[in-house]
């Protein structure tokens, strides 16, 4: 029979009652124990992770290219400085290939160089855990719906006049950023 100081009087009614069975409760509380313990233990994995990486969830603030979120502005400076507009689709805080891409990639020298010859940079950001103005969000859904995004990270190339020239898709870690500006150039020049 189940024994307990708080409440035991009634589980002991209830079971002797029928209305439950003594195994039932036992392991309503050993289940319930179990999962506080885990979500715990996930919930503790978790910050250690954001402290001991802080880089991980600031990568995008730390990249020497400026990064618009203003999509006709960007598209307006792309127009007037004869450029491409380069649009990264990103969950930036909760995308893996997201981060590598940012940390292997937009932060390298190489890019840097390469995207200030040749692109207005536009994030297009879905974060989870940062907040972002409401016409950010709302304009980054639309561009997410125009342009067909389902896979993270994505990028799509613009011309000056709007018109989508190059996409890619995804991120291989095995290229670096010798291998993402080969394709960026291939897609371009399409």
């Amino acid at each position: 029979m189940v024994e307990s100081r708080h409440g035991g009087y009634f589980l002991r009614i209830c079971a002797k009652r029928g209305f439950v069975r003594t195994s039932d409760v036992k392991n309503f509380v050993v289940a319930v124990v179990a999962v506080g313990g885990f979500s715990a233990i996930l919930v503790a994995t978790q910050r250690e992770k954001q402290e001991a990486h802080p880089q991980i969830t600031q990568v995008v603030s730390q990249s020497e290219n400026h990064w618009l979120t203003d999509y006709k502005k960007a598209q307006e400076e792309a127009k007037s400085s004869n450029k491409f507009l380069l649009m990264e689709f990103t969950g930036s805080d909760w995308c893996g290939p997201c981060i590598l891409l940012q940390r292997e990639v937009f932060l390298s020298p190489e890019f840097q160089d390469y995207a200030k010859k040749n692109f207005v940079l536009l994030e297009v950001d879905f974060p989870r855990t940062k907040t972002q103005p409401q016409q950010v969000v709302v304009q980054n859904q639309e561009l997410a719906y125009r342009y067909g995004i389902s896979v993270f990270p994505s990028a799509i190339i613009l011309n000056g006049e709007g018109k989508k020239v190059g996409e890619l898709l995804g991120y291989d870690p095995g290229g670096g950023s010798k291998g993402y500006i080969e394709e960026l150039e291939k897609a371009r020049k399409r």
